[in-house]
This record gives C-alpha cells, structure tokens and sequence, in this order.
C-alpha cells in the first residue's frame, strides 16, 4: 500500500530523530513529508515507531492511498512517488 505521512513537530530533536526513522523505511517527499510503498505487517511496525517517538503535542497525519488514488495522483515537479520496484539492488 502507498502511505503518506506529514508531521509539524516543534521540538528540533524530536523531529530530526522521526525524520531520521522515517528516512529508513521510505522516502522524504518534502521537509515533513515522506512516502513509503509498505505491506500491512511493515505499515504497523511503523506506526509503532511513530507512536513511540512522538508526543501527544505533535502533528502526525497518515494518508493510506489506494492503488487508484495512487494512479490518479500526480508530481508535478520533483522526484516521482517512492514505490515498491519488488526487488533491491545492494
């Protein structure tokens, strides 16, 4: 499944420490946002990150997208949408 996750964190650590972790499980879209291409069992794991490192004072949004809303979406400038090629080259 495609998700995307936008944050406003005010606490600098706190926020470079989420953008951090969610940097090893997708890609920065922007600033504060991030793209990931997840099954369900990877997509709760890391809700349970987010959970765990944030505060109830921070702003975290989850958007799960469809494949047809995926398909419908469009970059209108930058690096297309972060998606599961279905294998990794190292």
């Amino acid at each position: 499944m495609f998700v995307v996750i936008a944050y406003d964190i005010s606490d600098d650590a706190r926020r470079a420490r989420l953008a951090g972790e969610l940097e090893n499980w997708g890609r920065r879209a922007q600033k504060s946002v991030f793209e990931f291409d997840l099954d369900e069992a990877r997509y709760a794991m890391l809700l349970e990150q987010v959970r765990c490192m944030t505060v109830s004072e921070d702003q975290v949004r989850v958007y799960r997208l469809c494949k047809k809303c995926v398909d419908g979406s469009e970059v209108v400038r930058g690096v297309n949408f972060a998606t599961d090629p279905g294998y990794y080259q190292v």
